[in-house]
């Protein structure tokens, strides 16, 4: 399904070699090469070279900016941290850990506050151009750093762009602003930021936390006293697939923001939803992910002001599946999208081949799964033994009518 409103717009991408700095290890599964192989394929397919397109180089958030969200003590002490490759000395242990680093999920590396500083300026210059008037859509694929708290790193996020871009818009003058979190993953850092604030809809689709990390985000959280309605979860049972996790979206989402008419859309695309990743366990195409994106555009149009901020976030399988699926994000806000089924270029093909040291013929041909995607409208009726109807209903019957909608009917 296209979007009733694809005209090119006005759009910004944030982009910098720097932000590949952010570089937990070797090892780790938040590898920058995924950061690199989109810009390299958005590139190859000429989704930068479009007329409407124009590329900003993010700048680094000063901490005064990171304090917005984040505790002064807590951007203290990642200063501190980052110094730990350089000369061995820092925090110890205990601190670390209070922090949340020095775990496997946020080790610490000479860069950790600079190239955190560097994404998070980026969805706060994201965020200003947007609300400015200068584009009417901003793409930071590196952002989405969805589990920061305000005083902890968490889930390979130090700090929280997300929700300083958020903050930033409320500060310049948006009245509500709504986040939709696509994520395999939970948007508990997000959501705990703006847990007591009714300016800020925070909408999270994910694995449910019994089978997942975070382990939270459940249909009876629902936000503070006197925000109650503002935090909305649905918990999505495990080998969830396109059809199931698009029912559930089409089921809440379209729905909520047309009773808070938000003046700003912030949506989170982590593609970590992908049968291939290695770190979650639902069953998304990439075909299904960019009808996510399509609707994504449509829910901006129809219900903010076509003002849309879209982020990265999870994605933990590099070569196949993020740079098609970020390519596709970016391409859909410019609007000139990218035929499913057009060829990988052979150059980015090579690219990818040799950061991966996979055969060519490894990895994807094409820009889609070959996947149909379809999902079952929720108008004509809903299952009760069915998992995703039941996660669903019990969303539905904890914030819809808080916002005036009837669980059964709207």
């Amino acid at each position: 399904m296209q979007p009733t409103n694809m005209e090119p717009v006005p759009t910004a991408v944030m982009w910098d070699e720097s932000l590949l700095r952010y570089r937990f290890s070797d090892t780790h599964p938040m590898a920058p090469v995924r950061l690199e192989l989109t810009h390299a394929l958005a590139g190859h397919l000429g989704v930068l070279d479009a007329p409407t397109v124009t590329v900003l180089t993010p700048p680094m958030a000063t901490d005064e900016q990171l304090s917005a969200v984040h505790d002064a003590d807590y951007i203290q002490r990642v200063r501190e941290a980052s110094q730990l490759d350089a000369d061995g000395e820092g925090l110890g242990a205990e601190r670390l850990e209070e922090i949340g680093l020095g775990t496997d999920d946020c080790p610490v590396f000479s860069d950790l506050h600079s190239s955190s500083a560097r994404i998070a300026g980026g969805s706060l210059a994201a965020a200003e151009a947007l609300w400015s008037g200068d584009y009417q859509h901003v793409v930071n694929f590196a952002g989405g750093m969805h589990h920061a708290h305000r005083e902890k790193a968490s889930g390979f996020c130090i700090y929280n762009d997300a929700a300083l871009a958020i903050q930033r818009m409320l500060d310049l003058g948006a009245e509500r602003v709504a986040y939709v979190d696509l994520d395999a993953h939970h948007g508990d850092g997000v959501e705990s930021i703006f847990w007591d604030d009714p300016r800020v809809l925070t909408v999270s689709l994910h694995e449910t936390g019994v089978a997942l990390f975070p382990g939270t985000g459940f249909a009876n959280d629902i936000g503070g006293t006197g925000a109650e309605g503002s935090a909305v979860n649905v918990a999505l049972p495990a080998g969830s697939n396109d059809a199931a996790y698009l029912r559930a979206v089409h089921a809440v989402v379209p729905q909520l923001l047309r009773a808070f008419s938000p003046d700003v859309l912030v949506t989170q695309h982590g593609c970590d939803g992908h049968g291939r990743d290695p770190l979650a366990d639902l069953q998304l195409s990439v075909d299904g992910q960019r009808q996510l994106m399509l609707d994504a555009r449509d829910w901006a149009y129809d219900y903010a002001g076509d003002r849309w901020l879209a982020l990265g976030g999870g994605g933990y399988s590099p070569f196949d599946v993020v740079p098609r699926a970020w390519t596709h994000l970016i391409a859909i806000a410019a609007g000139h999208p990218v035929a499913r089924a057009e060829p990988l270029p052979d150059a980015w093909l090579a690219l990818a081949s040799q950061r991966s040291g996979m055969d060519l013929d490894e990895l994807p041909e094409t820009m889609h799964d070959a996947v149909d995607v379809w999902w079952r409208s929720w108008e004509v009726g809903f299952d009760p033994a069915d998992p995703t109807d039941q996660s669903v209903m019990a969303t539905r019957k904890a914030v819809f009518p808080l916002h005036g909608l009837d669980p059964w009917f709207d």
